[in-house]
């Protein structure tokens, strides 16, 4: 029996029916920083610009649709909460990575954002950003379930239904994409009523006359959903569970879901045809229940309730998670209590006893560095890395914690890092400080400009960008000067994009 919270269900899948400006997309914007040692060789480079990605000849993200997903993206982080969790961040990131492939999606290069709201929350927006919040943790009691929402989300992505929405629209002359993403901005942002009834009112003029090919947009997202969720190992009656309890939610709140649920209609002949493809759909080979969900669920359960952590484990217990979950909470609140050695024997325990679950060293070093233990933190990360090197989150936590012992190999680690992922503001957070720390102020102050631009505060970051070419120019470091008013160059476009959601 699954049980249910009260919780809020807002607007999932923004990729849907509006029409956008078509505009030409210069080869330079959203391009990886190019950043680079004090011998002036580059140490990042890549593409998140015009490519089209595609699968099968007939998947294909668009430039224009790229464009705006990862300038949505910019402007969303600079409104919504953060849920700033480099282990749950990985965790969803290998759950996407595992759904694409049989999604219709293999060569898309998606972007995970996770906000910090008890909402329960997911969306996709167009160029492969995809959205969770922490409250779809709460909801979803089992890994399955939680997939099931993000594999519905990949299914809109893979069936283009923001193109195909954006052809429908321009026939009936609707407002803009850019309008409505605007107006989720401005929820996101905590406006609210006044958030949403603006992004509705872009739809006011057309909702009757789309509302019955929004469905057809689901029912396709469903089953694009549930072949993926066969196809990664995972229970496709799950989804009919998470639709049937969404449909029980929704009861209890009087019936009527909110106006801007309309575009993801929860009907019962929408979940008996869920069902019905569900018990067509084998699974070949079908994957066990995930410790690691558990696990991820109990961190996002403690963000959820900062102010009263105890909630988090009286949650726990009552949806009977696995007793490593629970010894797992355990631990993160006998350090939060002051009691890093309890906390630290209780997790390597486990991790003795789960030799596989790579959060759980990855958690003992994050609580031996809150601890002030700095020599113990960067001794377990190295231990881990050692036997598991592209593990982002213990990659990260070596490099802030040798900021406090070695800023030189600190920014080694970080850039390095950077390389790996230029969509994460906070790896350039640090890489910044480790800049100014081991002399490479020139490198410090554009890192940080990036991690502006990152996160929507693009006149900020042309100003930050200013000051990293003085420093260049009067330290004689002609390579980062070049690289710095490349990047400017950069930021002037990226600015043009934003301002359609202003």
């Amino acid at each position: 029996m699954l049980r249910r919270t009260g919780t809020c269900l807002t607007a999932s899948a923004l990729c849907l029916s509006l029409a956008l400006p078509t505009q030409v997309q210069s080869a330079g914007r959203f391009e990886a920083p190019d950043l680079s040692d004090r011998g002036g060789t580059p140490i990042a480079s890549g593409d998140y610009g015009l490519p089209s990605l595609t699968h099968g000849g007939s998947q294909a993200i668009s430039g224009e649709e790229l464009r705006l997903g990862r300038a949505w993206l910019r402007q969303f982080r600079a409104r919504a909460p953060a849920w700033q969790d480099a282990i749950a961040q990985d965790y969803v990131e290998s759950l996407v990575a595992r759904l694409l492939p049989h999604s219709g999606l293999t060569q898309a290069r998606t972007v995970v954002t996770l906000v910090e709201s008890r909402l329960l929350n997911a969306f996709a927006v167009p160029g492969g950003v995809i959205g969770v919040n922490a409250g779809l943790f709460a909801f979803a009691e089992r890994e399955a379930e939680f997939a099931s929402v993000v594999a519905h989300e990949l299914g809109h992505l893979a069936q283009r239904h923001y193109a195909r929405g954006r052809e429908r629209a321009e026939q009936t002359q609707i407002p803009t994409m850019a309008a409505m993403l605007a107006g989720m901005l401005i929820a996101a942002g905590g406006g609210g009523d006044a958030g949403i009834a603006a992004a509705m009112g872009t739809q006011a003029a057309f909702i009757q006359d789309q509302l019955r090919y929004s469905r057809r947009f689901e029912q396709e997202a469903d089953r694009v959903g549930l072949q993926a969720m066969a196809g990664a190992g995972y229970d496709p009656a799950a989804m009919v569970e998470m639709f049937r309890a969404l449909q029980r939610m929704v009861s209890l709140q009087g019936g009527n879901p909110p106006e801007f649920l309309l575009s993801h209609p929860m009907t019962e002949s929408r979940i008996s045809d869920t069902q019905a493809r569900a018990n067509q759909t084998p699974v070949a080979t079908p994957r066990g229940e995930a410790l690691e969900y558990a696990l991820v669920r109990a961190r996002a359960l403690l963000a959820i309730h900062e102010r009263d952590p105890q909630q988090a484990a009286t949650r726990l217990a009552q949806d009977q998670a696995p007793a490593a979950a629970r010894r797992y909470l355990a631990a993160l609140l006998d350090a939060r209590a002051g009691r890093p050695d309890r906390a630290l024997s209780e997790l390597d325990a486990l991790a003795r006893a789960h030799p596989d679950l790579t959060m759980l060293p990855a958690t003992a070093a994050q609580v031996a560095f809150s601890a002030g233990r700095t020599d113990d933190a960067i001794g377990r990360s190295r231990a881990q890395l050692r036997l598991m090197p592209d593990y982002a989150p213990t990659h990260r936590l070596l490099g802030e914690a040798l900021l406090q012992r070695d800023p030189d190999e600190a920014y080694r680690v970080l850039r390095e890092l950077a390389e790996r992922r230029p969509e994460d503001p906070q790896v350039f957070t640090l890489l910044a400080e480790a800049a100014g720390r081991s002399g490479r102020e020139a490198w410090g102050h554009l890192a940080r400009a990036e991690q502006l631009q990152l996160t929507g505060r693009i006149d900020r970051a042309i100003r930050q960008l200013e000051v990293a070419k003085d420093v260049a120019e009067r330290r004689g470091e002609p390579a980062a000067a070049s690289a710095i008013e490349r990047r400017r160059e950069d930021f002037i476009g990226y600015r043009e994009t934003l301002e359609e959601f202003r």
